[in-house]
């Protein structure tokens, strides 16, 4: 499976000015969030991109993508129906292909010197199916994410065949249906920001969209906890970990991750031994 296309979602409420916050990257650089996650998608081999942006935001987005605005095409979600319904926004774009799907609002540092998204795509064209990153979560982050049941792939590190889907479980559903043999106690497979999906998605989330009408909130785990009804449907625990920017102290705790894993490393460490001693001594 060879994957071309990737989407980036970009226009919740809460989501849709994050990817234009600017960061120092590990280069050194400042750089919009966008413009760190086209870097995470290019290095993966895609080609090409399309952001889903609330209405009224492609001139702003267009602007921050900066020298890879001419790769992008740029659809607005035209209402806030869900998660699920600005994926599905994607389909003339995907147009039965599999796809690459990020949201704007994760930052990906990777502990390998591949980056997150090149590992998911190259299992997912290894594997020839859907493949969810997943990262193994504390209980208390529940409410946050989506999270994964199923059982580990023999002999396959860090891959899980998927049965079970449920958006932000609750920790008693999480210990009834989402426990996993050979992680921690309290701990669950939680999704990561980042699929490869096959077109069989878009088909599920038509029937999801469908089935939700105007009322709205179209889940994209909904569409994923169907899939392997109908196909294989794999989670891979990605090398690497995750930053929720749009999260308490998101932007900082980001911005600290990329500082710690770049050039500047040891200046940001000194200024950081600094700052703590200041405070010790006040």
């Amino acid at each position: 499976m060879e994957i071309k296309k990737a989407v980036i979602t970009a226009a919740g409420k809460g989501q849709r000015s994050l990817a234009l916050q600017t960061f120092v990257d590990r280069d050194g650089t400042q750089k919009p969030a966008l413009v760190i996650i086209i870097e995470e998608v290019v290095d993966a081999g895609v080609d090409e991109l399309c952001v889903i942006v609330h209405p009224g935001d492609v001139e702003a987005y267009r602007s921050a993508a900066g020298r890879y605005a001419s790769r992008i095409s740029f659809v607005e979600q035209p209402a806030p129906l869900g998660y699920g319904h600005a994926v599905y926004c994607a389909r003339e774009f995907v147009n039965k292909n599999p796809f690459l799907l990020l949201v704007s609002d994760h930052l990906y540092i990777s502990s390998t010197n591949k980056r997150c998204a090149h590992q998911l795509v190259e299992v997912a064209s290894t594997k020839d199916c859907s493949v969810s990153a997943v990262q193994s979560t504390y209980e208390s982050k529940l409410p946050y994410f989506g999270a994964i049941g199923g059982r580990r792939i023999p002999n396959c590190e860090g891959l899980y065949e998927v049965s079970t889907v449920i958006e932000k479980p609750t920790p008693t559903d999480a210990e009834q249906y989402l426990t996993i043999p050979g992680l921690r106690a309290g701990y669950y497979l939680c999704f990561f920001g980042m699929h490869v999906l096959t077109p069989a998605v878009m088909d599920l989330l038509k029937e999801e969209v469908d089935r939700c009408g105007e009322k709205g909130g179209v889940q994209l785990s909904s569409a994923l906890a169907r899939l392997p009804l109908f196909e294989k449907y794999l989670a891979y625990e990605v090398k690497g970990r995750r930053y929720d920017i749009g999260g308490k102290y998101g932007i900082l705790n980001a911005q600290l991750a990329i500082a710690l894993n770049g050039k500047d490393r040891d200046e940001v460490l000194c200024n950081l031994v600094e700052l703590l001693a200041t405070k010790i001594s006040q």
